[in-house]
């Protein structure tokens, strides 16, 4: 699934065009690397790392949604994870 349509359907960005945004600020990262493109494609197990506002949120991809679903059901496909 493209990571831009994830961050949509998780409910971290309201539109795709914002998601995209914020992966060009590089304010996300997967698996620990910058992600360079809006189309790169995320799998069950990868961890991304977003920057939002002043908050940095570390989530465990746990299975890939197929619609933008309500905030609680959008919270069971991933798993946040504590900084250290």
């Amino acid at each position: 699934m493209r990571l831009d349509r994830l961050l949509v359907y998780l409910r971290f960005a309201r539109t795709r065009s914002i998601a995209r945004a914020m992966i060009e600020s590089r304010a996300l990262r997967r698996n620990r690397k910058h992600v360079r493109r809006a189309s790169e494609n995320v799998a069950i197990g990868d961890v991304l790392t977003l920057c939002i506002g002043d908050d940095i949120r570390v989530v465990e991809v746990l299975s890939l949604p197929n619609r933008r679903a309500s905030p609680a059901l959008a919270k069971s496909f991933y798993k946040e994870h504590e900084r250290k």
